[in-house]
């Protein structure tokens, strides 16, 4: 006979949406987190070159941001004991095709500024003076340690008694009364809330609870790991992208990360490179600098999710009783994560959220797309 554990929320997903709703309720409510791989962070959140930029995303992301904002800057050092922010900065270029794109940027951003090529080449001296027509600057993006704030709510979480369960995917569920009765392989949870916070798996396991799938999109992503140009010390680079983007560049440790900026869209599954796409990205990065990509140290891949209109659902579903989204954040799970961490802890309580967020709570709710 498997094993019955009763809780108040079962969380499912130990991603960064999953773990920062869980520490964010459990000084109120017994939670428990299932994971259906064998670490936390196995997928999206562990595969994120993730940097902090106010001006990212549609108009509801930007005041997610916003909010955000004040979390990581004035961290918990006993959870947080480094920087959870390093200053980098961004560079936006842009070739013949995308300085009206740029211009526009400049225009319509926050804290943007216009810089000429000059300036943008002695940023980043690999630069093609021949490609970059245009450029702007970003001077408050700044990187995020993933890891930190991830094991950081882990270890919070823990302290408040939350318990994790490893290789524990869930196989099929039921409502019983006014509590959800969820089997996996070896147990049987029992909770009054369950909250989506299953990333790629979103839709899936939104089904196996009889709620309808919102359209939710997995897309690949796409790394590549190039040396350091020779004599080149990165160290002070911002990152730097392309304003049409077709590929990005980011500094890390001595080397430099390059991304096609691919989104191609995938089933759920353990997400690997596709050599094509890579190789088309580093040419179109290739183009816009002054040494050619000779070896590729290593890649990787990850999914981001998106809903339809690119906005992440928070909200209770309309039709299952208890079940809470909190699933396509697309490439902007770890910046937004305080901000939709707070306000999913407060719907699930039954409290407003903050002020500032709560005008967002239509253009959020799973229900925009009934």
């Amino acid at each position: 006979m498997s094993e019955t554990v009763e809780t108040d929320v079962l969380v499912i997903g130990a991603g960064i949406a999953g773990v920062g709703v869980a520490t964010a309720l459990a000084d109120t409510h017994r939670v428990v987190i299932l994971e259906r791989e064998s670490q936390p962070g196995y997928h999206s959140t562990g595969r994120s070159a993730a940097i902090f930029l106010p001006n990212y995303g549609n108009d509801v992301i930007r005041r997610l941001n916003h909010a955000s904002a004040p979390m990581f800057e004035h961290r918990d050092v006993s959870l947080f004991p480094g920087p959870l922010l390093t200053p980098r900065g961004c560079l936006t270029v842009a070739d013949e095709s995308g300085v009206e794109a740029c211009e526009e940027f400049v225009r319509d951003g926050t804290g943007v500024e216009a810089v000429n090529v000059d300036r943008a080449l002695s940023m980043v001296p690999i630069l093609n003076r021949d490609y970059v027509k245009a450029a702007a600057y970003q001077h408050d993006a700044q990187d995020i340690d993933v890891n930190a704030l991830h094991q950081g709510w882990l270890r919070k979480a823990s302290a408040l008694g939350v318990k994790l369960f490893t290789n524990a995917e869930v196989l099929s569920a039921k409502r019983v009364a006014e509590a959800w009765h969820v089997e996996t392989v070896d147990r049987t949870f029992i909770a009054n809330f369950v909250v989506n916070a299953s990333g790629a798996w979103a839709d899936v396991t939104a089904g196996l609870f009889g709620a309808n799938p919102l359209g939710l999109t997995p897309m690949r992503r796409s790394i590549a790991v190039l040396p350091a140009p020779h004599g080149c010390d990165t160290r002070n680079w911002p990152l730097v992208d392309d304003v049409n983007e077709t590929w990005y560049l980011k500094p890390d440790g001595g080397r430099l990360f390059v991304s096609p900026c691919d989104e191609t869209p995938v089933e759920p599954h353990d997400a690997f490179v596709d050599d094509m796409i890579l190789a088309e990205g580093l040419y179109r990065f290739e183009q816009a600098v002054t040494f050619p990509v000779t070896r590729v140290e290593s890649s990787w891949a990850g999914l981001r999710t998106f809903a339809p209109d690119r906005t992440p659902v928070a909200g209770f579903d309309s039709k299952a009783d208890g079940f809470f989204w909190l699933a396509g954040q697309g490439g902007y799970g770890i910046q937004t994560s305080p901000a939709l961490s707070t306000l999913a802890a407060a719907l699930i309580r039954g409290r407003d959220p903050e002020t500032g967020i709560e005008p967002l709570l239509s253009k959020l709710s799973p229900s925009r797309f009934a």
